[in-house]
């Protein structure tokens, strides 16, 4: 839309049959911007629908705005032909016509009528007390642009949201349904897996959302900083983004879920493998205590745990789970399962180790006793009485039940000792141990 030129002296002829050019290409330019409004989709969309909050308001005043600038755009044609009828009264218009072509068209020669319908919600002749304005030429177009630019920033906005957010909706809400159907099959459902809750917030939510879109365009609108387009800006998908993402992780909860379906059975079987070696392993370590008590005296055996029926009674539990389909029960509880059988494996070891470390003492001090007795033989020395006699003591004690271990390391140590005195030659007088084997 263009603006007229500003008022001045009488208009020679020249100057009026520019004038009219101009304001021609004005009313066309007009013409065609105010038909293209009315024929917006997003104008008619917003003339049917059940509108409420912040777009009902400014449809409101829009529609107002619209009537209004009809209004303008009939008084501004009604002008332009006037002006157009008077300069073709004759070829070389008089002083007189020019005149009141000048008047016409530079003047506040259009008077704006409107009912109090069509101008109460308007912003240019609202609050004014008057049903009827005087503009130039110049001053109607200017008012007709700025009636324009808000009307069309309002259908525009509107239809942006309309074509943006509503399909996104539907979209998300059809994945939403295959997701539940899934969701279903493997027994998520509301009030028995906080997966299934979260499936029915996100459908309260979006059926909400949607409804809210429809009615409320405008609420739905992040306009741009420092832009004064018509419709500058873009919809504001925060709820849906947020309920996007929550959707997201309800199915990484059921891909967890159909996960477990898949495999557990091969990790039921392996989870009884686990508990089944530390059920055999607490065995072995209440076996080899008694043996300890029977063998070993003055030692402190720590008492052993009873089987793992807790885990056992679970281990029941998740076979009635996977019989059942009960999946999304199921998953929770092989996790923390898999984990327990692991700490009790590992808790059946340590038990047996630590029950078995005084016939670890014993065993290591036998074969101690016995690399020695070698060591001599093979120095000529088995047959030395004290080695014979410190040998023998060290072997009784070690061979015997009850063994203690503390009396039988203090024996094999001076057998490791008479040993050392026998094996390391010393010079003679000086006091030490020598090579006997050429005496008699």
């Amino acid at each position: 839309m263009g603006v007229a030129g500003p008022s001045g002296p009488v208009l020679d002829r020249d100057e009026v049959d520019r004038a009219l050019a101009r304001l021609g290409a004005e009313h066309e330019a007009i013409e065609t911007s105010l038909l293209a409004l009315q024929d917006h989709a997003g104008r008619r969309l917003l003339e049917g629908a059940e509108l409420t909050g912040t777009t009902k308001e400014r449809w409101s005043t829009a529609e107002a705005s619209i009537t209004l600038l009809w209004s303008y755009f009939d008084a501004y044609a009604d002008a332009l032909r006037s002006a157009r009828e008077i300069r073709s009264r004759r070829r070389w218009s008089s002083r007189d016509d020019l005149v009141e072509l000048t008047e016409l068209l530079r003047g506040e020669s259009v008077t704006v009528a409107g009912s109090a319908t069509a101008t109460a919600a308007a912003p240019t002749m609202a609050g004014t007390g008057r049903l009827s304005e005087r503009f130039t030429l110049a001053e109607l177009v200017e008012r007709m642009n700025e009636l324009y630019a808000t009307s069309l920033d309002m259908v525009v906005t509107a239809d942006a949201v309309w074509s943006a957010l509503p399909a996104r909706i539907d979209l998300l809400a059809a994945e939403l349904q295959r997701t539940r159907r899934l969701a279903h099959s493997v027994g998520v459902r509301p009030g028995e897996h906080p997966a299934g809750d979260d499936l029915e917030r996100i459908t309260r939510t979006l059926t909400s959302l949607r409804e809210q879109v429809v009615s409320d365009p405008l609420a739905f609108w992040a306009p741009a900083q420092g832009s004064s387009a018509p419709g500058g800006g873009r919809p504001d998908t925060t709820r849906y983004d947020r309920e996007a993402r929550a959707l997201e992780e309800v199915r990484r909860e059921i891909d967890a879920v159909l996960t477990v379906r898949q495999d557990a059975e091969a990790r039921l079987v392996r989870l009884r493998d686990v508990l089944s070696r530390a059920d055999r392993t607490l065995a072995e370590a209440r076996s080899a205590r008694g043996e300890v008590l029977a063998k070993i005296a003055a030692s402190e055996v720590p008492a052993v745990s009873g089987p793992p029926t807790a885990l056992q009674e679970q281990l029941a539990m998740a076979s009635e789970y996977r019989r059942h389909a009960q999946w999304h029960r199921l998953s929770p509880l092989l996790e923390s399962l898999e984990e327990k059988a692991e700490d009790e494996l590992l808790r059946a070891r340590e038990q047996l180790t630590a029950v078995t470390a005084p016939l670890a003492v014993r065993a290591e001090l036998r074969g101690r006793l016995d690399a020695y007795k070698a060591k001599v033989a093979r120095h000529g020395f088995a047959e030395d009485p004290l080695l014979v006699e410190r040998y023998d003591a060290a072997r009784r004690m070690l061979w015997s039940a009850p063994c203690d271990l503390r009396v039988a390391e203090q024996a094999v140590l001076r057998y490791q000792q008479a040993a050392a005195e026998v094996l390391v030659p010393r010079v003679p007088g000086d006091g030490g141990p020598q090579d006997r084997r050429g005496e008699s």
